[in-house]
């Protein structure tokens, strides 16, 4: 699932694509998900399209966080492959295949620094 277009260089989303990320990324916003990025990942070896990053205060909230990410994609065309059912982790992942959401505890998100994984990847604005 390539959702992007490269065109001399530059990326482009079209319109589904957007509105695809846009629902994602307003889901997270309305469960005050803290610091969302996300990123592009077509210029990675990773064998997805984007990655979705953010961060909860607590284990309750990213369980809250996942759960409504479930949720939304069981509105869309996309399939969960897999996702952390676990409790008190300061990580948690959903696998849906062209995106993988990633939720942090602050703890977890300093610890483990994903995003710094990542410095090839371009960061997207939602």
């Amino acid at each position: 699932m390539r959702l992007l277009t490269f065109l001399t260089g530059v990326i482009f989303l079209n319109s589904t694509d957007k509105q695809l990320l846009k629902k994602f990324y307003n889901a997270l916003e309305e469960k005050d998900a803290e610091k969302i990025l996300v990123l592009d990942m077509s210029k990675t070896a990773v064998p997805t399209d984007y990655f979705f990053i953010c961060s909860g205060n607590s284990f309750t909230h990213i369980r809250a966080l996942r759960d409504s990410i479930v949720s939304e994609i069981e509105d869309t065309d996309l399939e969960i492959i897999s996702y952390d059912k676990g409790k008190d982790y300061d990580w948690l992942v959903i696998d849906a295949g062209g995106i993988v959401f990633h939720f942090f505890t602050r703890k977890g998100r300093e610890f483990f620094a994903l995003e710094n994984l990542w410095i090839d990847a371009d960061r997207l604005s939602i």
